[in-house]
């Protein structure tokens, strides 16, 4: 199993770099992290008619995908220019060897800050980071990430639109 750093926010980022070891998931299982994924609000009661399976056995099948870590949590897909988070930016970094665990832990304090992904490329960090406007942005870029211990150099792309794709085929 791969070892958890939990953040401020209460989200839970894997720190080893490894895979965790995890089990094959059914269809049945397939079928509620799709419906899960496509309304994070469906009680278990309705999720289980969905399924046509008992609560009891729905409710059995949830506990297990939360207790594995398939399912971290449930949460609204909130549309970022919408929300008042109107620049959107990759922000690639590069960092010292050795310094991805404190790196990625600081960059997951940081406010605006969505996503942040190891990279087999010529940078070491991707971040993708939604804020309020491009002084928000420059501040965060500038005087938050590059006084990071362990951050060489940032190189970061301005998005002008974002399209969410249709993600993974869980049992639709």
């Amino acid at each position: 199993m791969s070892e958890e750093v939990s953040t401020k926010r209460g989200r839970k980022s894997a720190t080893t770099g490894r895979s965790a070891e995890h089990r094959t998931l059914d269809e049945v299982d397939l079928q509620i992290v799709g419906a899960l994924e496509r309304d994070a609000r469906l009680s278990v009661r309705a999720l289980a008619e969905r399924l046509h399976l008992s609560r009891a056995a729905t409710y059995a099948r949830l506990q297990r995908l939360l207790d594995e870590g398939v399912i971290e949590g449930f949460s609204a897909r909130v549309v970022p220019h919408l929300a008042g988070l109107q620049t959107t930016a990759y922000i690639a970094l590069q960092i010292e060897q050795n310094t991805w665990r404190s790196v990625s832990a600081a960059l997951a304090e940081l406010d605006y800050i969505d996503s942040i992904s190891l990279l087999g490329s010529e940078f070491d960090v991707l971040a993708l980071a939604h804020a309020p406007d491009n002084q928000a942005l420059r501040s965060l870029v500038l005087e938050r990430i590059q006084a990071i211990p362990g951050v060489i150099g940032t190189r970061t792309w301005l998005s002008f639109e974002e399209i969410r794709g249709a993600g993974a085929p869980w049992a639709r």
